[in-house]
């Protein structure tokens, strides 16, 4: 049996009214909206996904959007963010593993391997330390205590008399800061 026989007949397609206007739209602004959504993704598939999303939300809307150019780079920006916030951290191991020792000093290089690395440890103590120093105190003393000191969330909100979700965006985004800082000096090394 001969498959295309199967296929329901073509529907008839009109093109919409505002098509010109979109043609004419997405012509002169598609080569500059892509650069500015690429120049805020790095992923260039997931740019070229954005690019797309928003030129679809534009063709849906254009005979009433009046300036168009803002239109697309507001929604463009609105997507941007939209996908960041969709994308999940990276949590942080535990504060002990097994062996009751603590993320920090399970990734430090061990002092008695040699002189290596009891500098190389000093040298990164030394830049933590550093980049500890940077953070505002708030987020400064929830990391510390929380992955130095090991204690928990609810033992600090207690003793500090401040909700745990604030504790947990401090501790964000110290951990975010310290990231960033330490990946400036040690690059990929740093996770």
């Amino acid at each position: 049996m001969d498959a295309l026989a199967d296929l329901p007949p073509p529907a008839h397609f009109t093109m919409p009214a505002n098509a010109p206007r979109f043609t004419e739209i997405v012509a002169r602004e598609r080569s500059r909206l892509g650069h500015f959504i690429r120049g805020k993704v790095r992923d260039a598939a997931e740019a070229e996904d954005i690019l797309q999303d928003v030129l679809l939300e534009f063709y849906a809307a254009t005979e009433a959007i009046e300036q168009a150019g803002a239109w697309l780079f507001r929604v463009a920006r609105n997507r941007i963010i939209d996908r960041a916030r969709k994308k999940k951290e990276e949590p942080l191991p535990a504060a002990e593993d097994e062996d009751g020792r603590s993320w920090l000093e399970e990734n430090l290089p061990d002092p008695a391997a040699g002189p290596d690395a009891a500098y190389a440890r000093s040298v990164l103590l030394g830049s933590i330390q550093a980049a500890l120093q940077t953070l505002p105190p708030e987020q400064r003393d929830v990391f510390v205590a929380h992955e130095i000191e090991g204690k928990s969330f609810a033992e600090l909100s207690a003793q500090w008399r401040v909700p745990q979700n604030t504790l947990l965006a401090r501790k964000r985004y110290a951990v975010l800061a310290l990231r960033l800082r330490l990946q400036a000096e040690y690059g990929d090394l740093i996770v």
